[in-house]
């Protein structure tokens, strides 16, 4: 998958950093550590400009949360998850992927929105549930916009500092993603256990 990503950004600069960022929101499994941090090394070696690789990459990843939002504000929830159930395999995406989200909104409110941003896979899909709840569109695209922008800064600036070396950042935020997985199940089994004791007793 990485050398696809590559060639596109390589070939299309911006117009593909804002694309492949757009697309990684929607389908989550797209790693955008390799997009950004590769996005940070290009800005070595060619025009591209750390600064606009982070406003487009911040343009992509805002447009993709956006249209995640509208999914989950029009779409009836057990539908989503009918669609996940039916079509997740080929987003990579399982119905617990879901319910980690929601779980996360549920329980942190409207500024998960903003902390989400740096959580592997559910910076993606926390703007579902938050569509879900009617979050007012205000807050939710300023607290996204924000997230994004922090998280996508650090990660070119990275990528641009370390030079050739931008594939051992990639290697460092695989491990912080399967620590975060980690975490995240556990949340989620405590908050289904507290669910569960708080309806029958």
């Amino acid at each position: 998958m990485d050398t696809w990503i590559i060639n596109i950004m390589e070939n299309f600069g911006y117009i593909g950093i804002l694309f492949l960022i757009m697309i990684e929101n929607i389908f989550p499994p797209i790693p955008s550590e390799v997009i950004l941090t590769f996005g940070g090394f290009l800005t070595t070696k060619s025009d591209l400009t750390i600064m606009g690789v982070v406003w487009f990459a911040t343009l992509g990843s805002v447009l993709g949360a956006v249209i995640l939002y509208g999914i989950g504000y029009l779409v009836n929830p057990d539908r989503i998850e009918k669609i996940i159930d039916r079509w997740g395999y080929i987003l990579r995406l399982k119905k617990e992927d879901i319910l980690r989200a929601e779980a996360w909104f549920q329980a942190h409110g409207a500024w998960t929105v903003f902390f989400c941003r740096f959580i592997p896979l559910i910076r993606s899909l926390i703007s579902i549930p938050a569509g879900m709840a009617r979050m007012h569109f205000l807050p939710f695209f300023l607290l996204t916009l924000a997230g994004t922008l922090l998280w996508n800064t650090i990660l070119v600036w990275i990528g641009a500092a370390v030079g050739e070396s931008w594939t051992k950042i990639v290697e460092i935020m695989d491990i912080y993603s399967y620590f975060v997985y980690i975490g995240l199940a556990i949340l989620l089994i405590i908050t289904i256990g507290i669910f569960i004791k708080k309806r029958y007793t």
